[in-house]
């Protein structure tokens, strides 16, 4: 009898040592089939996250603003040629972010400042940005803000300083070519052509008999 329960008890331990064992490895199982699971989401995720080249600030509402007949693409790829016709060289591009950004540029000397101690004259040293952003499909809403930097003060950011170029200095006169040219090489819609004409003076009423 003794030995009949101790074959028992022997065979219930085997079998529940069995059966922990099967039920470890559901458990660990089911936990490495629940990994993925939670592990796609977040890849998924990350890989949405949207990454620019642009700069976190908005160009400033003085800025010039075009139309221009053709994408963003387009607009973007023929600033690589047009910047340095003008004798600019581009410190940052993005033909998918639709953006470009040239270098320091001193309007008198007629050179482009790569480093802050090569700039000696602060009011006539430009920085010219583009942003090209999608206006109706197959045209370009171009915003270009030519900016100088009155003083120099390492302690605050660069955007602080930075002052929109006003029409009489040379940097706007730079900026509004880099437009006169892109207008010309891609045209202008005809509703933003209408939009620019002065509005005709209203034609006068007929004279009573």
């Amino acid at each position: 009898m003794h030995r009949v329960r101790r074959l028992t008890n022997t065979k219930m331990r085997r079998s529940g040592g069995r059966a922990a064992r099967r039920t470890e490895g559901v458990i660990s199982a089911a936990s490495r089939s629940a990994c993925p699971a939670v592990r796609l989401p977040v890849a998924f995720l990350l890989s949405c996250t949207p990454i620019t080249t642009r700069p976190d600030f908005r160009p400033d509402p003085r800025a010039l603003v075009v139309i221009l007949n053709a994408r963003p693409e387009r607009v973007t790829a023929a600033l690589d040629s047009l910047v340095p016709a003008e004798s600019l060289e581009i410190a940052h591009a993005n033909v998918q972010d639709g953006y470009v950004e040239t270098a320091w540029y001193d309007t008198q000397a007629r050179r482009t400042r790569h480093h802050e101690r090569e700039i000696t004259n602060l009011a006539a040293t430009v920085r010219i940005r583009f942003w090209a952003d999608p206006w109706v499909p197959g045209q370009t809403r171009l915003t270009v803000e030519p900016v100088y930097r009155p003083r120099y003060d390492p302690s605050r950011p660069e955007r602080d300083l930075e002052v929109i170029a006003s029409k009489e200095h040379e940097g706007y006169k730079i900026a509004q070519r880099f437009v006169d040219k892109l207008k010309e090489k891609f045209g202008v819609p005809k509703a933003a052509q209408e939009e620019g004409r002065p509005t005709p003076p209203p034609s006068p009423s007929p004279t009573p008999p």
